[in-house]
């Protein structure tokens, strides 16, 4: 039996963002019971607002009096030169009784358990949890909350939440990623924003070409292939409580304040509603009001299954707001439209061709007619003239067929904006009063705020006197402390015990409940206390200097067909890694590796579901030398079923520092790779605090790029929705993606009909051979991706001349028109 049997509303967490003050404001009067919110650097949304360090205390203090909870995003990877100022903003959170950070990266979820062994941690979505394995494998640490991936179902949810009692949290409502989160390279490949350092410049929403066999396929208006419409799952909401989510997070730290005050109050009023036993179905105008703070459209994501007709629209890539109708006639003053949704004076519109090439014509809404006659009010549907703002819109640029979308309602701005310019609580918290005393003492009171259990005591200034009329009543009482108006309290139970009849002046009963509740208040406003060790800063050695370089470094060559594992054990490479598409073929690859007496070791699935543990067993029956771990599921599976196969890690693991490796390396992995968001200072700032000959290093390959659930092969070569009716066009053609210079980017499927968007031209490191080796690493990977014998013979002699100082790195990159780079960020925070 897992925790979430017998469920209360106090068991249910609504998780709002807050980008700036009038965010958390908004989430705060609506109704979120917690929120999200990142300081100015080491978070996911570098470019908010964002809050400052120095604010913290200030931040803590106003959610906890209105008994708001607050994290801090943490969700990005950490640099080994900025160890000590994450340690230093670690410290800062703990001191300042933040209620959790949401981390990433698992060497700061060790230095976090390091500094204290209580401050509450969120595993963040960006750690790719998407088993009930991967969940088991973070417990140690004990993470508070798990957020899962965007890409579990509700099947998945409730099974991982029957396996664990650690509270999952799931993204309900906002922005898809078509990435699995932590698993996005592109951003920063293509436009030197790294996704994984809060930097993401959304290449998922920029226009593609699909390349089908070579071949562009003709695809009309569609050019946003990546482009997931938003999340919307409110009318999922009892499903999901039921299937045991204990936190529902809305996505937006870049958005306004009037959408995270309509988002939180709907959601509010799904969850209050379930409690109290209604069937909430959202109504149509709640629904419009959510498209109209922002929509691309809106789909349940993968709650509710893989549908990948119905994930992408693809025919435009940002907010459209709400749809109005189609042009039905162009007039010469106005156009003629037949409204499916309401419309008035003010409101903005947006004219839409369907053709991303065109400029779209918009502005706002001067005048409605019918019939040639003015028509005042909101018009709810039907047919009507709609006359645009003078100058804002040619209408010798809008055609009938046009699609009509309502951008903005500035009445409903106003009203929102409303609930969050005052500090109106959303809920008032009762208190309980005890009252006791006689004559001849003070009166004395007892005041408990029953949601913290803080108490106070306050007594009167003078002794209690005897009443000749009108003595002090519990009526009376009720009376006058039950004037809370203005504070966050209400009156809940009163107990009197008092002998004899007395009376109190009504100022002093007045000014008795005024000290009880500034002192409750300054109570809640306290910061939660944590365990801090009193350790200061770490006294490690650096393993890494070891002063020997490598006299016989290890070549190791990944192949992704069976042509590319027969060429390769032809060759002096010391090892082969499998990674192919359909993992029905890795036996044989280790049968022709072993013919040949390589040592091969065969790759997980870079994703690991609930149900898919088969894909694992499958791959120790194939008797492999070795398996190369994806992900912390795999690595948990094999650790549990007691494999005695060497494990190592593979870049997806995110490991950009010291402490991420040794954790990994202390949870049975025989040697791991960083992640490829390290550029080479970074990689070497590492590699002078890790154990140098326990790395493995990517020197050469097609880096890949998106790793989605969203197939594209699916999406617009089959009539099918998901992998059981697609047809598997995947098996009999090959897909890339143009970019709009015309570079074309292959894009592979796996076992799990999971899509990896790989980069057009292959990158190498071989210009920084003689530092690696220099430092003792021992261990060099190139990666084959689509190859033939003869290029893969070639590419793994001249590796194996620059390993052996018989060729410069340079000559390598330049023989083989690869690009000079390894991993992909400049190493830079948004300042």
């Amino acid at each position: 039996m897992n925790y979430m049997t017998a469920r209360t509303r106090e068991m249910v967490e609504l998780l709002a963002p807050a980008g700036n003050w009038e965010c958390m404001k908004a989430a705060v009067n609506n109704g979120a019971d917690a929120i999200f919110f990142g300081v100015e650097k080491f978070n996911a949304r570098a470019r908010a607002d964002n809050f400052k360090m120095d604010e913290l205390p200030e931040i803590m203090a106003y959610l906890h009096k209105f008994g708001v909870k607050g994290y801090l995003t943490f969700n990005i990877l950490v640099f080994e030169n900025e160890m000590e100022d994450a340690r230093e903003l670690i410290d800062a959170c703990v001191d300042a009784g933040v209620d959790a950070v949401i981390v990433q990266d698992l060497g700061l979820v060790k230095m976090i358990r390091e500094i204290s062994p209580d401050f509450p941690i969120h595993g963040s979505t960006q750690m790719t949890i998407t088993s009930p394995e991967a969940v088991d494998f973070v417990k140690e640490y004990d993470l508070e909350v798990v957020v899962l991936g965007r890409e579990n179902n509700l099947k998945q949810i409730k099974t991982i939440a029957d396996k664990t009692n650690t509270p999952l949290e799931v993204f309900v409502h906002g922005a898809l990623c078509v990435s699995y989160s932590g698993q996005c390279l592109t951003s920063e490949m293509w436009g030197g924003r790294s996704a994984n350092r809060g930097e993401c410049a959304q290449a998922c929403r920029l226009p593609y070409d699909l390349l089908v066999d070579g071949e562009q396929k003709e695809m009309g208006n569609i050019a946003y292939l990546l482009s997931p419409k938003d999340l919307a799952a409110i009318d999922l909401m009892p499903e999901l409580i039921e299937a045991g989510v204990k936190s529902f997070k809305i996505e937006g730290r870049m958005k306004t304040p009037e959408y995270v005050a309509n988002v939180v109050s709907k959601y509010r009023k799904a969850i209050d509603q379930y409690f109290e036993g209604e069937a909430y179905v959202p109504s149509k105008q709640e629904v419009r009001e959510l498209e109209q703070s922002f929509s691309r459209g809106f789909t349940h994501g993968f709650l509710t299954g893989t549908n990948n007709k119905k994930l992408v629209d693809g025919t435009f890539p940002k907010s459209r707001g709400v749809y109005l109708g189609t042009v039905k006639k162009v007039l010469k003053d106005a156009v003629l439209c037949e409204l499916e949704s309401p419309l008035k004076r003010g409101d903005g519109i947006v004219f839409d061709a369907g053709n991303p090439q065109v400029k779209e014509e918009g502005g706002r809404v001067y005048d409605l007619r019918r019939n040639g006659h003015k028509v005042e009010g909101e018009i709810p549907e039907g047919l009507i003239e709609i006359v645009p703002g003078r100058h804002d819109v040619k209408l010798n640029r809008v055609h009938v067929g046009d699609k009509i979308w309502k951008t903005n309602d500035p009445e409903l701005d106003r009203r929102l904006r409303k609930t969050f310019e005052t500090e109106q609580p959303h809920r008032l918290f009762p208190l309980s009063v005890k009252v006791w005393g006689k004559e001849g003492t003070p009166l004395t009171t007892s005041w408990q705020d029953t949601r913290t259990g803080d108490t106070v005591t306050v007594s009167s200034d003078a002794v209690l006197e005897a009443a000749r009329k009108r003595p002090l009543t519990i009526d009376y009482l009720v009376e006058q402390w039950g004037r809370l108006g203005g504070t966050i309290y209400e009156l809940g139970e009163l107990d009197m015990d008092i002998d004899g009849d007395v009376i109190v002046p009504v100022k002093e009963l007045n000014r008795m409940r005024r000290e009880a509740v500034e002192q409750l208040i300054e109570c809640r406003m306290r910061p939660r206390a944590f365990t801090k060790n009193t350790a200061g800063k770490e006294t490690e050695v650096r393993p890494g200097q070891t002063g020997a370089p490598v006299q016989s470094p290890a070549l190791i060559s990944l192949c992704r067909t069976l042509e590319q594992i027969e060429a390769s054990s032809m060759t002096d490479v010391d090892y082969l890694y499998a990674d192919f598409e359909f993992t029905r073929d890795y036996p044989r690859a280790v049968e022709i590796a072993h013919a040949n007496g390589k040592k091969i070791a065969l790759a997980t699935p870079r994703i690991h579901m609930p149900g898919e543990n088969g894909v694992l067993n499958a791959i120790t029956k194939a008797q492999p030398d070795a398996i190369l771990i994806r992900n912390t599921g795999a690595l948990q599976y094999y650790r549990q079923s007691g494999t005695n196969l060497p494990l190592f890690g593979d870049f997806s693991l995110n490991i950009a520092n010291h402490k991420a490796a040794e954790l990994f390396l202390d949870n049975g992995l025989e040697n791991v790779t960083p992640s490829y968001d390290l550029n080479i200072q970074q990689v070497l700032d590492m590699l002078e605090w890790s154990p140098a000959d326990r790395m493995e290093l990517v020197i050469h390959q097609h880096l890949p790029m998106f790793h989605t659930e969203h197939c594209v092969y699916c999406t617009f070569l089959s009539e099918g929705t998901d992998y059981t009716n697609c047809g598997r066009p995947c098996e009999s053609h090959r897909v890339s993606l143009q970019d709009r210079i015309g570079m074309s980017h292959p894009v592979r499927v796996d076992v799990g009909c999971r899509n990896t968007v790989y980069n057009a031209i292959e990158q190498s490191g071989a210009e920084y051979l003689p530092q690696f080796l220099a430092l003792g690493v021992q261990r060099y990977r190139v990666e084959f991706l689509e190859e033939d014998a003869d290029k893969v013979q070639e590419v793994l002699s001249l590796y194996r001349e620059a390993l052996n100082g018989k060729r410069t790195g340079t000559s390598v990159w330049r023989a083989l028109k690869a690009t000079n780079q390894l991993g992909v960020t400049r190493g830079q925070l948004v300042k």
